[in-house]
């Protein structure tokens, strides 16, 4: 008997479990294929969540109503804030997390989601009606009918694990890989290309010599990911710092024509921002050291992760490059390092929505978009959950905008610049980062997520109650004023000056810190602590938001142009040819978005323009 489903998401990684929540929360009844139930959002590569700029995407995710923030919080072993040296808007925060019990609490999240079912399945085939979307078929012959389906295969597709001359055609972790779903992608035109990725080495954690490294422990005090989050999440466990050197590179160099990635093993390409260890070596060769990361897998585990040291070098060279490390002398590998190559999209095939460009129903979510990471993973899935809910319920897709998230930078910067590499989000990826912090992702995004449906009522009045209390203490700053003196008994120190008092404002720009600043509001007032660290910062980046605002507001007027669907760019008089092409092949959906194709300049923004408007009759 046919199954029948509204949404089959193919896949349960990251991007996977965030598009099938929000399509079933969305009232959606959907299916979510894995190729194994023990792979339900696993964390294949780096057991943490969040950090330089991931943590924004996390605080982006839980402000629209995604669940990667909570259950990071329930998962957490260690937290801390990066970026601490930059000005607020780069500060992101990171938590260590049991990547088992991650996986645990989202595979039962999945299981517990009113209108979701799990099924171990492999996908084989997408059917369509033409251009539309009507089903699925697994490898055992089961045909699944549904009117929507989201790809979020992750680096699964056709993949193959290289460690030295040793390869296993698998997925991460040894997972099974997806054997046929490429070439049936394939048939229906979609660019294919191979990417590659990989993972360092574990090792046991009492072969470790903790006191010859540098000690890492948590921080507290911290927010959470979670806007909702009613505890301190754990911050018991601590990392540990240490280096490479110049044995370890020597090692590396003297065996390059045995590592895969340059001897010709490896076709794939890697990612730039995220390289292997004899990547780093070649690369930088007047480096003399490279940072290593010894973290904690989990409570229920004594391996530890050597982050910095990703390699696809053969067994013996991992031994003994591991070996000239300082604390790691007598390290015992539980795992071997190794290379993944796989198959992905070329993102230009997708619109701003996720949707795959020429069919109906079709979406695509996470690192088969040739994005890296788990934090973009989860922030395209639940995007891709929204839209596919609004197709099935006949409304317009909702589009991020790069002024608006991380997470409209990081889909625009995919489907309009497309990517040669393995994508990973940077702070310095987004123009507006000053209006985009960790600290007001809520107040961006979580009225959003309510008028979606994702974002309940709780979430809702908490944003309401926030927003009240930062311009209710935005007036407070300007009313109170301390004397020197007073400031000095608090402790607060405002250096050689003529005057006798200042204004809470007039503190905060100067740039007295916020726990200072807390120290005079009354405690009996009751602000939360995020109200005031969000209003504080407005204040002091006062000049420089103002003028954001005014780039913003340009954007928007481009962003707010739409462009009609089928705009043939050739009959369009005046625009280049290079344009010509590329605004044909991208298919933008805004002026905004053409004006941001390489290949396509602010004339021929304005000839589009011109032809735009005579086409409506303006």
């Amino acid at each position: 008997m046919k199954k029948v489903f509204d949404a089959v998401v193919i896949g349960a990684g990251h991007a996977g479990v965030e598009a099938a929540m929000a399509l079933a929360k969305l009232g959606n009844r959907t299916l979510l294929t894995t190729l194994s139930a023990e792979a339900v959002a696993f964390m294949a590569c780096n057991p943490n969540i969040g950090g330089t700029a991931k943590g924004h995407l996390v605080k982006e995710i839980d402000a629209l109503g995604g669940v990667m923030g909570e259950v990071a919080d329930e998962a957490a072993i260690q937290v801390r804030m990066l970026n601490r040296g930059g000005g607020e808007a780069v500060h992101s925060l990171r938590a260590q997390v049991d990547k088992n019990l991650y996986h645990r609490l989202m595979k039962l999240r999945c299981e517990s989601t009113e209108g979701l079912s799990v099924l171990e399945a492999e996908v084989t085939d997408i059917v369509f009606d033409g251009k539309r979307v009507t089903g699925i078929i697994t490898a055992n012959g089961d045909e699944i009918a549904a009117k929507v389906v989201v790809i979020a295969t992750g680096v699964y597709l056709d993949a193959r694990i290289i460690t030295g001359g040793y390869e296993r055609k698998t997925g991460p972790a040894g997972f099974m890989r997806s054997e046929r779903l490429s070439g049936n992608l394939l048939k229906y035109g979609l660019d294919i290309r191979r990417f590659k990725t990989g993972t360092p080495m574990r090792v046991l954690s009492r072969s470790v010599d903790y006191d010859e490294m540098e000690l890492q422990p948590g921080e507290e005090g911290l927010p959470t990911f979670g806007m909702l989050t009613d505890f301190t999440p754990e911050n018991d466990f601590p990392c540990y710092l240490t280096y490479t050197n110049a044995e370890t590179h020597r090692i590396i160099l003297e065996n390059l024509d045995r590592a895969p990635l340059y001897n010709g093993s490896i076709s794939g390409i890697g990612p730039r921002y995220c390289p292997s260890i004899e990547t780093k070596v070649v690369r930088f060769k007047d480096k003399e050291r490279h940072q290593i990361f010894v973290e904690p897998e989990g409570k229920d585990t004594n391996e530890m992760y050597i982050q910095g040291l990703s390699t696809s070098l053969p067994f013996d060279v991992q031994e003994r490059m591991l070996h000239t490390v300082k604390g790691l002398t007598h390290a015992e590998i539980t795992r071997y390092g190794y290379a993944i190559e796989y198959d992905c999209l070329n993102p230009k095939c997708l619109d701003a929505s996720l949707r795959i460009k020429g069919f109906e129903g079709l979406y695509a979510a996470g690192q088969i978009n040739g994005s890296s990471g788990y934090e973009e993973a989860a922030a395209q899935g639940l995007v891709a959950g929204i839209n596919a809910a609004r197709y099935l319920d006949g409304k317009e897709a909702v589009i991020l905008s790069r002024h608006s998230s991380y997470i409209g930078v990081l889909i625009d910067d995919l489907v309009t610049k497309g990517t040669e590499e393995p994508y990973r989000m940077m702070t310095s990826r987004a123009e507006y980062r000053l209006h985009l912090r960790q600290d007001n992702a809520d107040i961006r995004l979580t009225e959003l997520g309510h008028e979606i449906g994702l974002a309940g009522s709780d979430r809702y009045e908490r944003l309401l109650k926030k927003r009240g209390e930062i311009n209710a203490l935005k007036a407070l700053f300007d009313k109170l004023r301390y004397r020197v003196t007073e400031l000095s008994e608090l402790g607060i120190e405002v250096g050689e000056t003529s005057k006798v008092s200042f204004t809470v404002t007039e503190l905060i720009k100067m740039g007295i810190e916020t726990k200072d600043i807390r120290k005079l509001i009354s405690d009996s007032d009751g602000y939360m602590t995020e109200s005031v660290v969000s209003a504080v910062i407005d204040v002091k980046y006062s000049g420089y938001l103002e003028k954001e605002v005014r780039r913003v507001q340009e954007e928007r007027r481009l962003n707010d142009y739409r462009i009609p669907d089928g705009t043939d760019y050739s009959a369009v008089d005046g625009l280049r040819t290079e344009a010509r092409e590329k605004l044909n092949d991208i298919r933008p959906m805004t002026l905004g978005q053409a004006s941001r194709i390489s290949g396509v300049n602010s004339a021929d923004i304005t000839v589009l323009l011109i032809y735009l408007k005579k086409k409506r009759g303006v």
